[in-house]
C-alpha cells in the first residue's frame, strides 16, 4: 500500500523559495513577531492581574454519584 502524502523530497521548492511563496513566508514570520511584540507590550503596560480568583491547592471531596 503506497502513501499518497507528499514528502519533503518530492516538493519541488523544498530547497529554495521564490517569488510570492517567499513573500508569504516572510509575511507570516513578521506578522507572528508583531503579534508577539504586541502581547509583550500589553503585558508590560497593564502589569500583573489584581483581580484573580484564588485557587485552593488541594481538592477537598469529589462528589461521586
Amino acid at each position: 500500500m503506497k502513501d499518497n502524502e507528499p514528502t519533503l523530497e518530492s516538493i519541488e521548492d523544498y530547497n529554495t523559495l521564490k517569488g510570492s511563496k517567499k513573500r508569504v513566508v516572510w509575511t507570516v514570520i513578521i506578522a507572528g513577531l508583531l503579534v508577539g511584540i504586541m502581547f509583550v507590550a500589553a503585558k508590560s503596560y497593564y502589569g500583573s492581574v489584581n483581580d484573580s480568583i484564588p485557587l485552593q491547592d488541594a481538592i477537598g471531596k469529589v462528589p461521586v454519584k
